[in-house]
């Protein structure tokens, strides 16, 4: 809401259908109380956008229950074939059968999907399709050998998040060789990057492994392989800290690609969150170039969104959560894998990033009485406390104070004023009298007309012996003027002794 403008009116359906997803987010997974209303809401809503935001929530409330009716409803909000509605209604069937594997599911999902000419719908069902093989492991590779050999891109995308669902977690050795194939020979971009992101939902069990796997990827010369390689880091190592796995992001994070250097932030963020300046020393840094990112007014707008939801990250919970794909007993933890896969798919709509709270897990205890109270405890902790210390409250930037700087004065400015300073001192008294300049006489050379004719006379037989004469014909002998006595002095000063040279005199 921070991004919209006051004076802005809200296109309508847009807070009802935010509202339901809201709803069903609150409620993942154990929505039993809200799901007669998101039904309703749903039934009777007009506008698409509500329907778009109430097809997200049923889902998300209704998640991995397999209810039928459910499912029939979403599916006939499928069926209207409107891009927005099928978008969100193609996921909802997906949450709904998550890890069902039904073939009545995959049939309507699959057969719509080439039926449809939209391609939202398409991106849709493509998720939908991938939860409902979720861990199914071999049982899933006819369904995706078929997606993988479709002519359409979007199917084959589809077959490579199923691949990283059907095995995530396995660290399954020929799955993987399937991953790493396609994101080298597919032709289609969208293809290759969900083949390397898959790759992470597969090794995240055995983290350590992933850096090894993804390195040269994070080098390709595909902007968007390096994309899901960054991706296929931070879902793999979330939480962790790694060193080898921030070894390869930092690089990545001034890729010329704005979206790489997107991808590249949120991963950073996933593998520091939890962390601290003692766990991880390299948190400052990235804390301080998420800063900077956000608050350059020439970064791109892409780059400034990766940065502000990977601020958001280590932040989540109050620094009081983390991202795990594993409960405390070690099992997989469903929601948070799906909370996941459908958070890569930023990509193409932003409002899927609210799926990554299903992968936040807190990090701290509350400890309750009888009476639900909490009572008065003491631990005692042999760690030093920066060991678990917390990470410092992002503080606004402190405006500094601008220091006066005198203005330079130019001279010309200095006397101009001075000037004019002068003026107004003469023009403000009214008794003054303005008093006519004097004018300095210039000094006399002291040489009377006589004198001059007889200097000139002279000269003029200097010149005549040495062949000028015609050169002063036009000088005239009586001379009022002393200065004009200069005009054969000077032509007597550039004339060496013995020379004979008419032409130095035409330039004077």
């Amino acid at each position: 809401s921070s991004g919209i403008n006051a004076e802005w009116p809200l296109r309508p359906g847009y807070q009802e259908g935010g509202a339901l997803y809201a709803l069903g987010m609150i409620h993942a997974n154990h929505g039993a109380a809200i799901i007669p209303y998101l039904k309703e809401q749903l039934k009777v809503a007009v506008n698409e956008t509500v329907k778009h935001g109430g097809c997200l929530g049923l889902g998300l409330a209704a998640m991995t229950s397999r209810n039928s009716e459910i499912y029939e409803q979403l599916k006939d909000n499928l069926f209207q074939d409107d891009a927005v509605i099928g978008e969100a209604a193609g996921l909802g069937m997906g949450l709904v059968m998550i890890g069902s594997l039904d073939s009545t599911a995959l049939s309507d999902m699959i057969s719509y999907a080439h039926e449809t000419q939209h391609e939202k719908i398409l991106r849709g069902l493509a998720l939908g399709i991938a939860l409902v093989c979720y861990g199914h492991l071999e049982a899933a590779d006819p369904t995706i050998d078929s997606l993988a050999a479709d002519k359409d891109p979007v199917l084959r995308m589809s077959a490579m998040y199923s691949v990283g669902m059907a095995y995530a977690g396995t660290g399954n050795n020929r799955a993987i060789r399937r991953l790493l194939h396609v994101a080298v020979s597919d032709v289609n971009d969208d293809v290759r990057r969900a083949a390397v992101i898959s790759l992470g939902f597969i090794l995240f069990n055995s983290a350590e492994q992933c850096p090894n796997v993804v390195s040269l990827l994070a080098e390709s010369y595909n902007s968007h392989v390096r994309y899901g390689a960054a991706l296929a880091l931070g879902i793999c190592c979330a939480g962790t800290g790694m060193k080898e796995a921030l070894t390869i992001l930092e690089p990545m994070i001034n890729d010329p690609v704005n979206y790489v250097r997107q991808g590249a932030l949120l991963a950073s963020a996933m593998v520091l969150v939890q962390q601290n300046d003692h766990l991880c020393p390299k948190l400052k840094h990235f804390k301080e170039l998420f800063s900077k990112t956000m608050s350059d007014k020439h970064e791109d707008v892409m780059v400034k969104f990766g940065a502000i939801l990977a601020q958001g990250i280590l932040r989540a919970g109050g620094s009081n959560c983390t991202i795990s794909m594993r409960t405390h007993y070690g099992h997989t933890n469903v929601p948070a894998v799906v909370g996941l896969l459908v958070f890569t798919h930023t990509w193409f709509w932003f409002p899927l990033a609210h799926f990554l709270c299903l992968s936040f897990q807190p990090t701290f205890l509350i400890g309750l009485n009888k009476d639900l109270n909490m009572p008065n405890m003491q631990f005692k902790s042999s760690a030093r406390p920066s060991t678990y210390a917390i990470v410092p409250v992002l503080e606004p930037p402190k405006e500094k104070e601008k220091e006066k700087v005198s203005t330079a004065i130019l001279s010309t400015t200095a006397k101009k004023q001075a000037k004019t300073k002068g003026t107004a001192n003469v023009s403000g008294s009214a008794m003054e009298v303005d008093t006519p300049a004097k004018v300095e006489k210039k000094p006399s050379s002291g040489i009377n007309a006589e004198s001059q004719s007889v200097l000139f006379s002279f000269f003029s037989s200097i010149l005549l012996e040495l062949g000028f004469f015609s050169t002063l014909a036009g000088v005239s002998t009586s001379i009022a003027d002393p200065e004009t006595l200069a005009v054969p002095l000077v032509l007597a000063c550039f004339l060496a002794p013995g020379r004979n040279d008419h032409s130095a005199l035409i330039p004077l």
